[in-house]
C-alpha cells in the first residue's frame, strides 16, 4: 500500500487541521469473515472399558504410537476368570444331563418294545380263549405306560439341550467380558490423552468409561470455528481460510471450509453455526486444542482498482463540503436521494476536495474494490489530522468532548 501523503501546504491561521491523503491504487481485495476456533484431530477415538475391575497395567503413554490391534491396558481378570470357570461347569454338567436323558430315551424305547410284544401275544392268546379280558386290559395299559415314558424322556432330552444352549451363551459372555479385559486399540494412531494409570478403578454401568483418546492421523487436522448468524450466509464449502495460533503468531496457515454444520449453537442469546475447515499438518506442529484465530475468505479480487475501506466512510468538515455534496446529503437525508456510495478527491486546494460517486464491488475490512468512478493515481480523503500543539488539542478535546482527528 502506498504511504499515506500529508499536503503540508501553508494553511490560513483558521485552518487547525489538515486532511490526510491516500492513492487509489491497484491490488488485491479480500472480504473475510473472522472467527475463533479450536483445532482438532481429523478422526479422534475414544477407547472405553465395558467391564468393571482395575486397571492393573498401563503399557502405554501420552503420545505414544499405537497400531491397531496392539494392547493398551489390563483389567483384573480374576472376577470375569471366575464367571469363565463357572460358565464351563455349567456346560459340562448340562452336556452330562443330556446323555443321561439320551440314556433314559433308549430305555424308554426298549421298555416300550417290550410292552408292545407283550401286548400282542396276550391279545393273540385272549382270541383263544387263553388269557382272561382283565390280563389284556392290564397289558394295554403297561404299553400305555412305557409310551408315555418314553414321550417324558424325550421331552427331557430336548430340555438338556436347551440347557446346554443356555450355558453355553453365558459361557460365551464370559469369555467375551474376559476378552474385554484387555483394552485394544482399534485403529492406528497417537495416544492425545490418558485417562488411567494403574491401580485405577473403572466402572462400566449406563456409560461407558473412557481410557484413552488416539487420533488417528495428526498429519490431517481439522479446524472448528464457530462463526456468528449474521457472517454464515456469506460462509460456502470450499473458500479458503487463512489462521493463526497462538504458539506460532507470525505463521499464516492454510485450510479448506469442509463443511457447514446447520445446527446451532445458542450461548448466552448469541447464535452461532459451526465451520469445519481441513487443514495439512504435515510438519506436526498444529496440536489438538489449539485456539485458531480464522479469517474465512468470503470474496476475493486480485489486481482491482482499490481504496481504502475507511476513505468511503470520511466526510470532510461541514464548512469544507462541496455544493453537490450538501445537495447529496440533504436528499438522503429527506429520502429522495438514491443510495450510493461517494469518496472525496483532492483538488489544488486542499481544503475545497471535490465529491466523487463510485461504484464498488468487494469490500473488504481493509480495502474495497472501486469498479467505476477513480482511476489509479488519484489522491482521496481518508481522515484529518489536527494541527493544534498536544496540550492545546487536550484542552480543546476537554472543552468539546471530542478529537479534531475524528472524521
Amino acid at each position: 500500500m502506498a504511504g499515506l501523503l500529508l499536503y503540508n501546504i501553508l494553511s490560513p491561521a483558521s485552518r487547525d487541521y489538515e486532511y490526510v491523503l491516500d492513492t487509489v491504487e491497484r491490488g488485491d481485495v479480500n472480504r473475510v469473515v473472522s472467527a475463533s476456533g479450536k483445532v482438532r484431530a481429523l478422526n479422534t477415538i475414544n477407547v472405553g472399558a465395558e467391564v468393571s475391575g482395575q486397571v492393573t497395567q498401563v503399557f502405554v503413554d501420552y503420545n505414544s504410537p499405537v497400531r491397531k490391534g496392539q494392547l493398551l491396558a489390563l483389567i483384573d481378570p480374576t472376577r470375569v476368570q471366575a464367571r469363565v470357570q463357572q460358565g464351563e461347569a455349567q456346560l459340562a454338567l448340562a452336556r452330562a444331563g443330556l446323555q443321561q436323558a439320551q440314556a433314559n430315551v433308549a430305555k424308554a424305547d426298549n421298555d416300550l418294545l417290550i410292552q408292545q410284544r407283550n401286548f400282542t401275544r396276550r391279545k393273540s392268546l385272549a382270541g383263544n380263549g387263553f388269557v382272561s379280558k382283565a390280563d389284556l386290559d392290564a397289558a394295554d395299559a403297561q404299553l400305555s405306560a412305557a409310551r408315555a415314558a418314553a414321550s417324558v424322556n424325550r421331552a427331557q432330552v430336548s430340555s438338556a439341550r436347551a440347557q446346554i444352549s443356555q450355558a453355553s451363551a453365558e459361557l460365551s459372555s464370559a469369555q467375551l467380558d474376559l476378552s474385554r479385559t484387555r483394552i485394544i486399540a482399534p485403529s492406528s494412531g497417537v495416544i492425545i490423552n490418558k485417562l488411567v494409570e494403574p491401580g485405577s478403578t473403572v466402572t462400566a454401568g449406563f456409560q461407558t468409561p473412557n481410557l484413552f483418546e488416539i487420533a488417528t492421523d495428526i498429519t490431517q487436522m481439522q479446524i472448528e470455528a464457530s462463526v456468528d448468524e449474521a457472517d454464515i450466509g456469506q460462509v460456502k464449502v470450499g473458500q479458503p481460510v487463512n489462521f493463526s495460533v497462538d504458539s506460532y503468531p507470525d505463521t499464516i496457515f492454510r485450510a479448506t471450509v469442509r463443511q457447514v454444520r446447520q445446527a446451532a449453537v445458542e450461548n448466552q442469546n448469541v447464535v452461532s453455526y459451526l465451520v469445519i475447515a481441513d487443514v495439512p499438518n504435515l510438519d506436526g506442529k498444529l496440536l489438538p486444542g489449539m485456539t485458531a484465530n480464522v479469517d474465512i475468505i468470503t470474496g476475493s479480487r486480485p489486481k482491482v482498482v482499490r481504496v481504502p475501506s475507511s476513505a468511503l466512510r470520511f466526510r470532510p468538515r461541514t464548512a469544507d463540503l462541496p455544493d453537490e455534496a450538501r445537495d447529496s446529503e440533504k436528499k438522503r437525508s429527506d429520502g429522495a436521494g438514491k443510495p450510493g456510495h461517494m469518496v472525496f478527491v483532492s483538488t489544488e486546494d486542499p481544503y475545497r476536495p471535490a465529491m466523487r460517486e463510485v461504484t464498488i464491488g468487494v469490500e473488504g475490512d481493509e480495502f474495497t474494490e472501486i469498479v467505476s468512478g477513480l482511476r489509479p493515481g488519484e489522491k482521496i480523503l481518508v481522515r484529518s489530522k489536527s494541527l493544534k500543539p498536544k496540550k492545546d488539542q487536550e484542552d480543546s478535546d476537554n472543552e468539546d468532548g471530542g478529537d479534531d482527528s475524528a472524521s
